[in-house]
């Protein structure tokens, strides 16, 4: 017998396949839940493919919608190219760099335009260099340039067929100034033959250096309110049709420029080879002009002004100064700071002699005043201190204070003699005009800021604040003084001229603050932006000049417009009248002046 029991079982043997199955079922599950999220992943893909799809056709709708604005772009591009070239303006494909469509720069260089005025609007100044009219106001068509004058592409109208050069200017004489003479001037030069007039025609204008060459006299010269209509230049014989003219100017008032050329009748305006004038239908006409000399430029020409004795005129453009004999045209003196690195642009954006006429004052770019001793062509002082550029200078008759205004938002007072600033007056915007009264006691400003201040030019005190409901709209760019220094002229952006009375007193200024004078006038007729008023010496006339192109003539008690002179193919930037009167000179974006005569024919 045994002495241990058999051991017992743990129970019956598991069949061999059965674990494998159990494993296999696992592995089953395992595919199953992984195909349902292979399933569920490729159901997320087909949708976001499906959403990019729809993503690309949208993105394609756009692009198509791009191309088709772009197209449409182009072509009303093109409309307004031809509608300005149409017009007469100058070629915007011409154009140099960062101007605004047709406005010029030089001959064949990459000269721009002179930049904005202080805190004003972006690119102001070269919006007014532009050739067109501004603000939705179509310029006047100038006078279309002869098959054999054309000028450089930049400044020539459009013609058919490739641009042309510029042509050669020729060299000016470098160190073959005649000698000096009383007043600090050198000797009249040899005449050259400017004015050689034929029979029964005005003097023949001289061709200067740079530009577009001047059309010759005596051939007809078309301003056809539609540059497409057939010239109709009345015969001189013809009877004046003053039913037709009575009917076009019913709706005109002072915007001479509304006027068909013509239409108008033989004694209503003045058409000679390069320049028109229209006088007003609707008031007697008093005045006759003429054009004495063109005097062209390598630049933008910024300012005009005569001398005191009335026998010099001086301009300001790109890097210098230049004076001209007013008889003769011709010039006679350059004044160049060579110390000034040749780079780049330097425009001279005011000039203005002393009383005596020894001295030329200039102010530029930048930022310095610059006295020169016109005798020794060296420079007596240079003044700095403003922070901007300098945009106007006026001297004082007392023949040592110098008034200038920029666009750092001062005016400030030079003494030449103590080679110092003397005075230093701040306002709240940027100053594009200063001028002192003719007794020297007072300074006036135009702004930015609409406003036209006057101060004590010995104290500071401001006197005058001249703005207000009857006050200009827009910038002020230009002001001057009336011959009796109790009125004051100012042109504006906002078209219009405004004569205003002074009520500075005449004494002690009181502490309650500047008072306003009262705005007796206001001229409207320009097109566009009033850039430069003047008064004659004898205060019968004042002197406007426009982004329209337009030279007028407005009665100072009337308010009515005399005449409108178009003779510029750009903005007219500067007017000055001769202080011995009978004569004034224009400044313009087209590279020329011009000095006119005027006279009285009633």
């Amino acid at each position: 017998m045994a002495m241990y029991q058999p051991h017992r079982g743990l129970g019956p043997a598991q069949a061999p396949g059965a674990r494998l199955n159990e494993l296999l079922e696992g592995v089953r599950a395992e595919f199953e839940s992984q195909s349902r999220a292979g399933q569920e992943y490729n159901h997320s893909v087909t949708q976001q493919m499906q959403e990019m799809s729809a993503i690309q056709e949208k993105i394609f709708a756009m692009e198509q919608q791009h191309l088709a604005m772009k197209q449409k772009y182009e072509e009303d591009i093109a409309r307004l190219r031809h509608e300005l070239e149409s017009r007469g303006g100058p070629n915007p494909r011409t154009a140099g760099p960062g101007m605004s469509g047709s406005q010029h720069a030089g001959p064949g260089s990459s000269q721009q335009p002179p930049p904005a005025i202080g805190h004003g609007p972006s690119n102001l100044f070269g919006g007014i260099m532009a050739g067109q009219g501004g603000q939705g106001a179509p310029a006047l068509a100038p006078p279309p340039l002869q098959a054999d004058q054309q000028g450089p592409p930049h400044q020539q109208m459009p013609q058919p067929g490739p641009p042309q050069p510029p042509p050669q200017a020729p060299p000016f004489q470098s160190g073959g100034y005649p000698g000096p003479s009383q007043n600090g001037y050198p000797g009249n030069p040899t005449p050259q033959p400017i004015a050689s007039p034929g029979p029964g025609k005005g003097p023949r204008l001289n061709r200067g250096p740079g530009g577009p060459a001047t059309p010759q006299l005596g051939q007809p010269m078309p301003y056809p309110s539609d540059p497409r209509a057939s010239p109709q230049v009345p015969h001189p014989n013809s009877v004046p049709d003053h039913r037709i003219t009575a009917q076009q100017f019913g709706n005109v008032g002072n915007a001479l420029a509304e006027l068909e050329l013509e239409r108008l009748p033989a004694h209503q305006k003045k058409v000679e080879a390069d320049w028109f004038a229209i006088f007003n239908p609707a008031v007697p006409r008093t005045l006759d002009v003429d054009l004495l000399h063109t005097l062209q430029h390598e630049s933008v020409v910024c300012c005009v002004r005569f001398s005191h004795d009335g026998k010099y005129v001086a301009t300001g453009c790109n890097r210098s100064a230049q004076i001209f004999d007013v008889i003769t045209g011709q010039k006679i003196c350059i004044l160049q700071d060579d110390s000034v690195d040749a780079v780049g642009d330097l425009y001279i954006r005011s000039v203005c002699f002393s009383p005596d006429g020894r001295y030329l004052a200039t102010g530029a770019e930048d930022k310095l005043i610059r006295v020169w001793d016109i005798q020794m062509r060296t420079i007596r002082n240079t003044f700095s201190g403003h922070e901007q550029d300098i945009y106007s200078l006026d001297f004082a008759r007392d023949g040592r204070t110098i008034a200038s205004g920029s666009g750092d938002r001062t005016v400030r007072l030079w003494d030449i003699d103590a080679g110092q600033n003397i005075l230093t007056l701040s306002i709240e915007d940027g100053v594009t005009t200063v001028a002192i009264s003719p007794d020297t006691k007072y300074v006036a400003a135009g702004s930015l800021d609409k406003s036209v201040r006057v101060w004590d030019a010995a104290t500071g005190y401001l006197v005058e604040r001249l703005e207000g409901p009857d006050g200009h709209k827009d910038s002020v760019y230009s002001v001057a003084f009336a011959p009796n220094g109790k009125d004051l002229v100012s042109g504006s952006l906002d078209k219009t001229i405004k004569m205003w009375e002074l009520s500075a007193p005449r004494g002690n200024h009181p502490s309650n603050g500047p008072k306003g004078g009262r705005c007796i006038r206001t001229f409207e007729g320009h097109k566009d932006f009033v850039l430069s008023v003047a008064l004659t010496p004898d205060g019968n006339w004042v002197l406007s000049g426009s982004k329209d192109r337009g030279v007028q003539f407005w009665d100072p008690r009337t308010g009515n417009v005399q005449l409108m002179l178009q003779g510029h193919k750009n903005s007219v930037i500067s007017v000055a009248p001769n202080p011995s009167g009978g004569s004034f000179a224009t400044g313009s974006g087209d590279m020329r002046a011009r000095i006119w005569s005027y006279k009285n024919i009633a």
